[in-house]
């Protein structure tokens, strides 16, 4: 997948999260972050990067979320690989 594509795929999961009311504070507490800091990532590949790490880290998650965007559960991972970091597995 180009990054192109995964950003549009992270901007989608933006999205879908902002508009979930139950599981957006679960988010903006574990990144300390509030709504304008929403705002000002959507344009960085790496806020959207952390925001699919976030949503691929519950099985539950990835399927409302591919369900509602009409993307196939592989997409948010895919995405998440072609963006910054991506690559990079570190097993501790």
């Amino acid at each position: 997948m180009k990054q192109e594509m995964a950003e549009t795929i992270g901007l989608q999961a933006l999205g879908w999260l902002a508009g979930n009311d139950d599981l957006l504070p679960v988010f903006l507490g574990s990144t300390g972050g509030d709504v304008g800091a929403l705002r000002e990532g959507a344009g960085d590949p790496q806020f959207l990067a952390a925001v699919l790490d976030f949503i691929t880290m519950d099985d539950a998650w990835v399927v409302a979320f591919c369900d509602a965007s009409g993307l196939d559960y592989a997409q948010p991972m895919q995405a998440r690989q072609a963006l910054p970091g991506g690559g990079e597995v570190n097993w501790t």
